[in-house]
């Protein structure tokens, strides 16, 4: 006896997958690319990315898992531990603040984070246990509430392996990686394991990154009262030392290499422990979580601007437990004959902050208080999705969201370093808003589907910005920023799915964000900027050539500019005008396997009258590999042509040691030297 329930991948959808007591579990390999979405998806920015795209990637990082959504740009500033820095849709996402992610329906974006708003850290992920990343660009979805400005994605780990795994990886610069995952049954139901420990020293002339990551995941699979429950234990322990961005001129005038470093005693140390429940069937959907999260992290972007005796470097430091759930449900209903498809949920988080702290350091040694708070931060969220089904060629999908947040700020450092006493900082705020979304559906033929979408989102911002009264550096009294920033997304797209070979799509978005306003995690107070507009086109295609060769071409343009600016300063700084991204893959019978990748993103804004820019940076990398009985031996190339092309650029302030005044410049952190990854795993 067989008993078969169904698994929703966010929403967009739905794969039998075997499970129960005495019973054979059927494994299910989901290859995203060739999934047809038509008559599954809502717009045309919507995708599903299996582990056979996951496995063909060569990473030089985990985070770096976060490309699979096309148009995005994952890069570094800093050490291997730290959270990327996101861009998509001309947003410079910083670490996160406008795009939701989550990962077995825990979020991964952190509210009032130390270090930024909507902190985006993946180092916890194991890349090789995700069965399939779901994305949504765009606002139009009304399961997706804060951060969604330019849309989510929703990462799913595996139910099943076929069979275990011990994978070794060596590589220069002393690279070394143990990767472990196995399958096995307990009570009935099916349970998975999965370590990976990773060491590393890095390129940097000067600095020993030492990493010294952990991670460990434990989920059981079991049927239970006509539906699925998944269990999930998580653990990750991470420290590192880093190697910042470094100015311009300190290299230009021969101070530095441009793999060197002007503090070399910045890092950071990070864990995160969660566990989460999660009942579903046919139509109910219930889980629950807690997270339990810390980060320490020293930075210095500015030298001896602000102390020239002691330096700028400072500490930020978060420790949380994270607590919420989600249950929705899912109906169907009449209208005048015509069936409806029903869609209720609700969702709630809580942010318990022992401590969101800012400190003025000195090789890592405290020196005293910049800012320090505990945070309690709550909210709640009900949403409604229904879908009509007009004619057999057109549909139409409506949500309707309601989110409710509550903020309390309590000062813990009373006077700080600069002699200000910070409890006026102290305060309680509430806000609440609702967003409708909206999408017609046309299918011009059976392999053709067009979209015509709105969407209302937003982002909320850091508590402590809420309720703010006094510069911790200045003194000065400064104004409160605005809890939840709206913003409204319009899209007209178009997706096609060809003879099982072809997958492709294009959308024309557009997105206007309120405003900018932000709590900036550096300098304990708020900066504000002004609404904003974003325009642009994206196209997708892959296309399987043969039985052996595909190949995927992935493009970007946007036009971003600030609305109630001047004709010479509307460029928003940070924001990518162009992305292209491709790859050629190949996979021969049981035994041959490889890929290589090119990633392209183009010159940048630096300021607001695009008086100064960034370079273009582009990046190959290549991977090869040979199956042979129960081994599988695979070589990485990254960085392929050795680029010294720039991860990240900025344009600031600063002032080195021997300089008599502050100077503006660009600085930059550049792609790390071509380097060769070997390897070896065996299945058992």
């Amino acid at each position: 006896m067989v008993n078969r329930v169904w698994v929703l991948l966010s929403g967009t959808l739905s794969l039998p997958i075997l499970a129960g007591s005495d019973v054979d579990i059927e494994t299910i390999s989901v290859s995203g690319h060739n999934i047809n979405l038509i008559g599954r998806s809502i717009s045309a920015s919507e995708g599903v990315v299996g582990q056979k795209e996951i496995s063909v990637r060569p990473l030089a990082r985990s985070g770096e898992i976060m490309e699979l959504v096309p148009g995005m740009i994952a890069t570094q500033h800093s050490g291997s531990g730290k959270a990327l820095q996101y861009f998509l849709r001309g947003f410079s996402l910083d670490h996160g603040t406008d795009f939701a992610t989550f990962v077995d329906g825990m979020p991964v974006n952190m509210r009032s984070h130390g270090h930024g708003q909507g902190y985006t850290d993946m180092n916890f992920v194991i890349p090789e246990t995700i069965s399939t990343l779901a994305y949504k660009k765009g606002a139009y979805y009304a399961d997706v509430g804060d951060f969604s400005g330019a849309g989510g994605a929703s990462l799913s780990t595996v139910a099943v392996l076929n069979q275990g795994v011990a994978e070794v990886t060596i590589g220069e610069n002393e690279f070394r990686r143990l990767l472990l995952m196995d399958s096995l049954q307990i009570q009935g139901g099916n349970a998975i394991l999965a370590f990976e420990g990773n060491n590393y020293r890095g390129p940097w002339l000067d600095v020993d990154e030492a990493v010294e990551k952990l991670n460990g995941l434990f989920k059981y699979t079991k049927s239970i009262k006509n539906g699925v429950m998944t269990l999930n234990f998580m653990a990750y322990d991470n420290q590192w030392n880093s190697a910042d961005q470094i100015p311009a001129r300190a290299v230009e005038q021969g101070i530095l290499d441009p793999l060197g470093s002007l503090d070399k005693t910045l890092g950071g140390a990070s864990d995160r422990y969660s566990f989460s429940a999660n009942w579903e069937n046919e139509s109910w959907h219930a889980s629950a979580f807690v997270i339990d999260y810390s980060l320490a992290l020293w930075s210095n972007f500015t030298y001896f601007l602000d102390d020239a005796d002691s330096g700028d470097q400072f500490e930020q430091v978060d420790e949380r437990r994270i607590y919420g759930g989600h249950v929705s449900y899912e109906f169907s209903s009449m209208l005048n004959n015509t069936l409806m498809f029903n869609t209720l949920g609700t969702q709630i988080r809580i942010d318990d902050i022992d401590e969101v702290g800012l400190y003025k350091t000195k090789q890592r040694h405290r020196l005293g208080t910049v800012r320090s708070d505990r945070i309690k931060e709550s909210s709640a969220s009900l949403y409604w999705d229904n879908k009509i089904d007009w004619f057999n060629n057109f549909s139409t999908v409506f949500g309707v969201r309601y989110d409710y947040f509550d903020f309390d700020v309590t000062d813990n450092a009373g006077e700080n370093f600069y002699g200000h006493n910070l409890n006026v900082n102290s305060g309680k705020r509430n806000d609440d808003l609702t967003s409708l979304k909206a999408s017609l559906i046309y299918d011009l033929s059976e392999q053709w589907q067009s979209y015509l979408s709105f969407g209302q989102g937003f982002h909320s911002n850091d508590a402590r910005g809420t309720t703010i009264q006094i510069d911790p550096v200045s003194g000065d009294h400064v104004d409160t920023v605005d809890a939840l920033v709206e913003s409204s997304g319009y899209e007209l797209g178009f997706r096609g799915f060809i003879d099982d070979k072809v997958n492709t799509s294009i959308s024309f978005w557009a997105l206007d964000l309120d405003s900018e306003l932000l709590f900036v995690g550096d300098a304990g107070n708020t900066e504000p900027t002004d609404a904003s507009t974003r325009k642009g086109v994206e196209a997708t295609m892959y296309f399987r050539m043969s039985d052996w060769w595909s190949i995927d071409i992935e493009y970007a343009y946007t036009d971003a500019q600030y609305r109630n600016k001047n004709a010479k300063e509307k460029y928003i700084p940070g924001t990518v005008k162009h992305v292209l991204q491709a790859g050629l893959n190949f996979e021969e019978g049981q035994h041959w396997f490889g890929s290589i990748r090119v990633r392209y993103f183009g010159e940048r804004p630096l300021t607001e009258d695009n008086s100064v820019s960034s370079g273009s940076s582009t990046i190959w990398n290549m991977r090869i590999g040979y199956r042979f009985d129960d081994w599988v031996i695979k070589a990485d190339i990254l960085n392929l042509t050795d680029s010294r092309n720039h991860d990240i650029t900025y344009f600031y302030q600063s002032q080195l040691a021997n300089e008599a005044a502050p100077v503006d410049d660009v600085h930059h952190h550049s792609f790390e030297p071509r380097a060769i990854r070997i390897s070896t795993s065996y299945q058992f």
